[in-house]
């Protein structure tokens, strides 16, 4: 992994609403935009746009900690812990 896609994943960690993004794709993978939405609050608990929430998803899949599947006309996302563990192993290791 770079530094440039290291960068990305903790900066996509660093959003308290793509966290919570991921969390619910943890609960439950494959989740359409439409389910997300319905889930997904800022943490103030006011809820998102649905354009805010294709904004921090692009974020994820860009850092590579979702992957899309289009299930006929259904866009799909789900988590990719890869990057994760790819971070903790590069770089959190040396500090635990």
């Amino acid at each position: 992994m770079t530094d440039d896609e290291l960068d990305l994943v903790f900066k996509a960690f660093g959003d308290p609403t793509r966290r919570r993004i991921l969390d619910l794709l943890r609960e439950r993978p494959e989740r359409s935009l439409f389910e997300i939405c319905a889930s997904s609050f800022a943490a103030d608990g006011k809820s998102l746009s649905r354009q805010t929430i294709s904004q921090h998803l692009d974020m994820l899949e860009r850092a590579g900690l979702i992957t899309i599947a289009w299930k006929g006309r259904t866009k799909t996302h789900s988590l990719n812990a890869a990057p994760m563990r790819v971070a903790t192993g590069l770089w959190l290791k040396k500090y635990l």
